[in-house]
């Protein structure tokens, strides 16, 4: 599958998880992809255009996309998958936290894509595509910080997605379900029993098993897809039947 030949993909947070991944199969489709991530030492730069950013900092964010444009000559596909977890009810984090949480997940987009923006405009294949969760659409007990955040960014998908169809630009979003990600081990390593929390969380999807990194790029890769023109202001669930099922017990 070569749809991807000759665009120009950005993924954030693209060093590790879902963010790699999701870069090695649109590489393996034919696109450029170029990595942005506040820590790309371990990018292979044999495959990948790399540059470090801080999605917090518009300074950061506007250099590595001009960068990025220098190298590769343009951006076609912006994957906005960069961003960081938190735990915790209503009450167990501080303004701080509720602050810096969305100025990663949510306005951290916002950032990337208006850098972007100019670019994508001028593409005929433009396609945005934002990493959401299942927590957006489902209550889980103690993200309340995380879930916010999520149902954020569904929000923002949908009023982009409006905003830019008539400039050509897709903008659509994947809800994955619990992941096999560096984020949810750390998770499990902090807890008291991580066989016991593991269990837990594959319970808690209808499946059986927690989603893979592969599974979720791909749906990201279907939705940047060329082959995907018709598709804007879809948020496609990736959970193994999370938000969807409900299963006697």
């Amino acid at each position: 599958m070569t749809e991807f030949e000759g665009l120009v993909a950005v993924v954030t947070g693209g060093a590790s998880g879902i963010g790699a991944a999701t870069a090695t199969l649109l590489a393996e489709r034919g696109a450029k992809v170029a990595i942005l991530d506040r820590d790309v030492a371990a990018v292979d730069e044999t495959v990948f255009a790399a540059a470090e950013c801080d999605v917090t900092s518009a300074e950061t964010v506007d250099a590595a996309i001009t960068e990025i444009v220098k190298r590769l000559g343009g951006i076609d596909i912006l994957v906005n998958n960069a961003g960081i977890g938190a735990t915790g009810d209503v009450a167990a984090n501080s303004d701080e936290e509720w602050h810096r949480v969305f100025d990663v997940n949510v306005v951290g987009i916002a950032r990337v894509t208006r850098a972007a923006l100019p670019h994508l405009r001028v593409s005929k294949a433009a396609s945005v595509v934002n990493t959401c969760s299942v927590v957006a659409t489902v209550g889980v007990p103690q993200r309340a910080v995380y879930s916010a955040t999520k149902g954020a960014v569904a929000a923002l998908t949908l009023a982009m997605a409006a905003d830019h169809v008539g400039d050509g630009v897709r903008v659509n979003a994947v809800t994955p379900g619990t992941a096999e990600t560096p984020w949810v081990g750390r998770l499990l390593e902090q807890s008291g029993d991580a066989a016991a929390a593991a269990e837990a969380l594959r319970e808690r999807q209808p499946m059986g098993r927690l989603v893979s990194a592969a599974e979720v790029a791909n749906a990201i890769a279907y939705l940047a897809s060329p082959m995907s023109s018709s598709t804007t202001g879809t948020i496609l669930a990736v959970d193994g039947g999370m938000s969807g099922l409900r299963l006697p017990r």
